[in-house]
């Protein structure tokens, strides 16, 4: 374990604190917090202390070098794959790491989910954590016998270098669409974030690329790009079909033609499998070893998780970006036999250019929405909904701010044949409202319904 912390309540006698400086906190004012639990020695930018003290200029940098300087040389023989992009990260990930581990190659997976090894999995706070954490996950991982990771990077990782020293063997571009511009502040400099990824690989730089998005070019390398497509690239794939069974189509790659179904409904999870396969194939698994597997691989909890209802469909998803809305009710069309009803929201203290275009994806694709509260935060309620209702038109809508009350009502609506959308919250299991996070899962509350009635 690392014993160099920075948040105080981690301390352990004998430890070492690191006093960092962000927009969040002020890890100078948890310096006494930590000598309480035991830090021996105390690095800050400024101050005088009761146990041994160093003071240096810049206490982030300084974290970063140490790390590096200490650890990568315990874990740079682990082979590195990273994948970022907007939308599809968490299943592309998870899809490798499933893989991997069903064709016998140890491998852990960092990300939105999770940290995963063997039967091994705990909850994280953020997609990439922070360098200390990040750094100590990749050596719990190597010290029980993984030989590669598989990791989603965010833009906010790059951007904030939490990701300092470590250089990937192969990386993937999922697309790109607008998010996180309370943050970025322009799509420009969302996509420039996510471009540095590509800028620390190593060995032979493999970059698998949506060949189909709009910024698909400010992703390829010099070399060594596999660009995906439905179109023309180096992996194309057509004769697309759905079924209760999953997705169905056939795609070339290296002149040679293939077919096979993935136990996942939708047109987009075709791009994060085929991503996946060639992560994979390029780990050193031929094409065939891998389609052997894909019957067995199953998307990430909250991914258009299927619940049955009678002859109902309930999708539980994470959607939260206008393109990852209507991905998934698009998706929903090409499924359904009677209507579609969508359940959504949107988080608070978050970008609000976002609101009204989910507001008028939802209404275009359903035949009745249910706008109600994502995680509100410090946010007013209110304001969120009235920003959502802007791109609202037509009477085929209501609101429920309660969203338990709001999936009650969405399962009481349907018939015969119909689907429920339930987007915003995926796997989380709880709500933000204020300062206060609160149990709630949209999965027990369907399933508390269904036992109900």
């Amino acid at each position: 374990m690392i014993e160099i912390k920075t948040d105080s309540r981690k301390v352990k006698p004998g430890d070492t604190f690191i006093a960092i400086r962000n927009v969040a906190r002020d890890g100078h004012d948890y310096i006494e917090n930590a000598i309480s639990n035991g830090a021996t020695k105390i690095i800050a930018e400024e101050g005088s202390y009761s146990v041994e003290t160093e003071i240096v200029k810049d206490t982030r940098k300084y974290l970063e070098n140490y790390l590096y300087e200490n650890y990568y040389p315990t874990i740079k023989d682990m082979k590195m794959i990273g994948v970022t992009g907007t939308n599809g990260k968490t299943t592309t990930c998870f899809l490798v790491f499933q893989m991997l581990q069903k064709l016998g190659y140890p491998v852990a997976y960092i990300g939105t989910i999770g940290f995963y090894y063997q039967d091994k999995k705990r909850l994280l706070n953020n997609t990439t954590p922070d360098i200390d954490l990040l750094y100590e996950l990749l050596i719990e991982a190597k010290e029980n016998g993984c030989r590669a990771v598989v990791m989603e990077v965010s833009s906010h990782a790059l951007d904030k270098n939490r990701i300092h020293g470590l250089t990937f063997d192969e990386v993937a571009f999922t697309n790109l669409t607008q998010d996180h511009l309370d943050y970025h502040k322009t799509l420009d400099n969302y996509a420039n974030a996510k471009r540095m990824l590509f800028e620390k690989t190593r060995g032979e730089k493999i970059a698998i690329i949506n060949g189909d998005d709009h910024y698909y070019r400010r992703y390829l390398l010099e070399n060594h790009n596999i660009l995906i497509s439905n179109k023309q690239g180096d992996l194309v794939f057509s004769n697309i079909e759905f079924s209760h069974l999953g997705t169905s189509f056939d795609f070339k790659w290296k002149m040679k033609s293939y077919h096979t179904t993935i136990p996942m409904v939708g047109r987009y999870n075709i791009y994060n499998y085929l991503t996946s396969l060639l992560l994979v194939y390029y780990m050193g698994y031929t094409i065939e070893e891998i389609l052997k597997i894909t019957s067995d691989l199953k998307a990430p909890s909250g991914r258009m998780e299927m619940i049955s209802y009678h002859d109902n469909s309930i999708f539980v998803d994470y959607a939260h970006t206008p393109d990852a809305v209507e991905n998934v009710l698009t998706s929903a069309q090409e499924y359904k036999k009677g209507k579609i009803i969508t359940i959504l929201g949107c988080g608070g203290d978050r970008d609000h250019t976002k609101r009204p275009l989910m507001g008028k994806i939802a209404l275009d694709y359903s035949d009745y929405v249910l706008f109600t509260n994502d995680n509100p935060r410090t946010e007013d309620p209110k304001k969120i909904m009235d920003d959502i209702l802007e791109g609202a038109s037509g009477q085929h809508y209501e609101v429920i701010y309660d969203r338990k009350k709001a999936i009650q009502k969405g399962m009481s609506l349907l018939n015969h044949n119909d689907i429920l959308m339930i987007l915003g919250k995926g796997h989380e299991d709880y709500q933000i409202i204020g300062t206060e996070k609160i149990h709630f899962s949209d999965q027990e509350i369907v399933n508390e319904y269904i036992q109900n009635h």
